[in-house]
């Protein structure tokens, strides 16, 4: 059975007092051995991340991992050694690492321009596999994979877990679940955070790499307002530019060319109407929904900075008015949970993986809903590019896709 080490140091789900009890006679704090083992495609800084999350949650072992980039193995084996003693595999090629046989899935992490050439070889192993959002950086390239899913027999992940925060996890019950602001009319979320941080090669500072800012980072919200609409969008527009981060980057000889801020707003065939407020300049990490109904409103906020004064860093409020009760609450996890990444949802998204594995039905995004968090993305860039209305029927049609 692994050991799981935290900054260097075995990690004891029974505390320093029990250290001396034996593992096999262990019963309450008893670590079960993991269900099942899965190879890391991509060793970057979302690839560390779902290596150490799976560790972490101990349900699915890593394997081994594939990487073109010799450094990023390089890292990934110092990491590897500091959250657990397992062996470390490294495969010279994707096509070995797929088809291992004593592999039970796949988590694909590569760089967003790669993922439908990874899934292409992914695929022919029947394996079950978790793919990083966005799930592609073009329109045809999406609705490939979503084709390549309907005839796939295993799991097929999308890894849009902002859906498993606390704060959009607790809306999602109220709102969808309890029915606490009635029917859903208007929707609002706003992001405004720190600048993209560092990629291998900078892939994540062009476009062409990415996708855009506004397929790239906010897919995740387009999948939040997707969700929370129950409906398809029909029409997009969106103005935004870059007018502070990397203007004057260059990487290769290139130029930088992503999206700092953006307000974007959706139709959706139900008549509900969402808006999107992106900057990405900002000194925090600030996220806020609003979803408003015929009968009540729900808001979620989640805030870091890095200011010394103590404010509170999660938040949800539902105001029901005269209808039913009204409530405020601080929506949290533990926090080793939370300290897993992206605020406790990467290790939600790992215990819904490894349920599908099992069988089990969950919440995580399925592909079908990956497509469309992409479509409104690159609807939203289109019209930032034309300053005109995107009709998304007519944007599909172009790219010759066919619902």
């Amino acid at each position: 059975m692994s050991r799981e080490k935290i900054d260097g140091q075995l990690f004891s789900y029974t505390g320093p007092a029990f250290h001396y009890i034996n593992e096999e006679e262990r019963h309450f704090f008893a670590k079960e051995p993991a269900q099942f083992r899965v190879n890391l495609i991509g060793c970057g800084m979302i690839g560390m991340e779902h290596m150490r999350v799976a560790t972490r949650v101990g349900r699915s072992a890593i394997h081994g991992v594939f990487d073109l980039n010799e450094r990023s193995v390089k890292v990934a084996k110092e990491e590897f050694a500091k959250i657990t003693d397992e062996d470390f595999k490294v495969y010279k090629t994707l096509e070995a690492a797929c088809n291992d046989p004593e592999v039970d899935g796949i988590l694909i992490c590569t760089p967003n321009f790669t993922h439908l050439d990874v899934l292409k070889v992914a695929i022919k192993s029947g394996k079950h596999i978790f793919m990083e959002k966005p799930m592609a950086t073009k329109l045809e390239d999406a609705y490939e994979i979503t084709k390549m899913a309907k005839e796939y027999g295993a799991v097929l992940q999308i890894g849009l877990q902002y859906r498993y925060k606390s704060i959009y996890s607790e809306a999602i019950h109220e709102v969808l679940e309890r029915k606490a602001v009635g029917e859903v009319k208007m929707i609002n979320i706003m992001e405004h955070r720190i600048p993209f941080l560092d990629k291998v090669n900078q892939w994540n500072k062009f476009s062409k790499f990415s996708g855009g800012t506004l397929v790239e980072k906010c897919c995740h919200y387009f999948d939040l307002m997707n969700l929370f609409a129950q409906s398809r969008p029909v029409r997009v527009y969106a103005n935004g530019s870059q007018s502070t981060n990397f203007r004057d980057f260059e990487f290769k000889g290139e130029k930088s060319d992503i999206l700092d801020s953006a307000f974007v707003t959706v139709e959706y065939e139900n008549g509900v109407r969402a808006g999107f407020n992106l900057c990405m300049f900002a000194p925090m990490f600030h996220e806020e929904l609003l979803v408003c109904g015929d009968e009540g409103r729900v808001k979620a906020a989640e805030i870091e900075d890095f200011s010394e004064n103590a404010r509170l860093r999660t938040e949800m409020e539902v105001f029901c008015g005269q209808n039913r009760p009204s409530k405020t609450s601080q929506p949290s996890y533990p926090k080793l949970i939370e300290a897993s990444g992206h605020n406790g949802a990467t290790w939600f998204e790992h215990i819904a993986f490894a349920d599908q594995m099992a069988g089990k039905q969950t919440n995580s995004a399925t592909v079908e809903e990956g497509f469309w968090s992409v479509v409104v993305g690159c609807a939203a860039e289109e019209s930032v590019k034309t300053g005109k209305i995107v009709e998304v029927a007519e944007l599909l049609k172009s790219k010759g896709i066919d619902l």
